[in-house]
């Protein structure tokens, strides 16, 4: 296993974890397309911002095998973080266009 693959098996469950977040609260779906965006700038920035912490891809194949704790630890973090870009995106995009009530 590759770092690169690791890399796109974070961003697929970032894609995973909006997507279903916004099959169970439609109130902040996107759709297919803005959840799967949303999903991979969440599952990204979620990485690159705290993969220092010792779960990045490079940490993962430090000694040229796959620590396992580390790689669940990484694909947990990138689906819970999908589902909370979603969320923030929602949230935004509500502050920003709030309805207006007759």
């Amino acid at each position: 296993m590759t770092a690169t693959l690791i890399s796109l098996l974070s961003i697929l469950m970032g894609i995973v974890g909006a997507n279903l977040f916004g099959v169970f609260y439609k109130k902040y779906s996107f759709g297919l397309v803005g959840n799967t965006i949303a999903g991979v700038f969440g599952a990204i920035f979620t990485i690159k911002s705290f993969g220092r912490l010792g779960f990045n891809p490079h940490f993962i194949l430090e000694t040229t095998t796959v620590n396992y704790g580390l790689l669940a630890l990484n694909l947990l973090l990138s689906f819970v973080s999908g589902a909370v870009g979603l969320l923030l995106i929602a949230k935004l995009n509500q502050k920003f266009n709030p309805k207006k009530e007759n």
